[in-house]
C-alpha cells in the first residue's frame, strides 16, 4: 500500500539504499518499521534446511511490504532482500501507526492491500498442495498476468526458470521440463529461452 512519499517525509521517514543481495530483515527478526520500496525489487523468502528457497512475493516501486507482523507483535516469518540496487523509505512503526489514525483513508487501502494478498496466499497454497507441476505454473503465471492486468494477449514472463522454481515450490529441472511439456501443447512458447505466455 503506497503512502504518498510526502507524507512519508513529514512524518520523518528516511530512505536506505540497499545494494543487490542486501537484506533488509531475516526470518525472525523483530519488526520495527514500515517499508515501501522507492526503486528497484524486493523479494520476501523462506528457506528450508536443505536451502530450498520459497519466493513468497516480490516487491517493485511503489509497493509496500512486511506491514502484518507490526500490527500483531510477531517477528517477521520470512526474509527479505533487495534482489536489485533498490532504494527503500522506512519509518518506525509507532510514527506509522500515527500516519493511519490522521489519514483514515488509507486504513481502508491497508484493508485492500492486506485481503489482496490472503487471498493470493490462499490460492497459491491451493496449487502448491497439487502434485502436477503444470497446474502450479500455470497458476503463478495467471497470478503475475492478472497483476499487471494483461490477461488477455501473450506478453514476455520476466522471470527465470530458477525464480518460476522458488515461486511454485518446484525443482528448477522440473520446471524447464514442464514448460517443454507447455510449449508443445501450445500453451507457452519459447523463443530464444525468452517464456512468453
Amino acid at each position: 500500500m503506497p503512502i504518498e512519499i510526502n507524507v512519508l517525509v513529514a512524518w520523518g521517514a528516511i530512505n536506505k539504499k540497499y545494494k543487490k543481495g542486501e537484506y533488509i530483515f531475516f526470518e525472525g527478526d523483530v519488526p520495527n518499521n514500515y517499508f515501501q520500496v522507492i526503486k528497484g525489487t524486493i523479494k520476501m523468502f523462506n528457506t528450508n534446511v536443505d536451502g530450498k528457497e520459497f519466493t513468497q512475493a516480490e516487491f517493485k516501486e511503489g509497493c509496500s511490504f512486511g506491514e502484518s507482523p507490526l500490527f500483531i507483535a510477531e517477528t517477521y516469518p520470512c526474509a527479505a532482500v533487495a534482489t536489485e540496487d533498490s532504494v527503500v523509505m522506512k519509518i518506525n512503526k509507532e510514527k506509522y501507526f500515527e500516519i493511519l489514525n490522521d489519514y483514515p483513508a488509507l486504513q481502508l487501502d491497508l484493508i485492500n492491500v492486506f485481503a489482496r494478498r490472503l487471498y493470493n496466499k490462499a490460492c497459491t497454497a491451493r496449487e502448491v498442495i497439487n502434485n502436477n507441476p503444470e497446474t502450479r505454473i500455470l497458476c503463478f503465471l495467471n497470478t503475475f498476468k492478472k497483476k499487471l492486468d494483461a490477461t488477455s494477449k501473450p506478453m514476455e514472463i520476466p522471470f527465470t526458470r530458477q525464480e518460476i522454481a522458488n515461486f511454485t515450490g518446484l525443482r528448477v529441472e522440473t520446471v524447464i521440463r514442464t514448460l517443454a511439456k507447455m510449449k508443445v501443447k501450445n500453451i507457452v512458447n519459447i523463443i530464444e529461452r525468452k517464456l512468453i505466455y
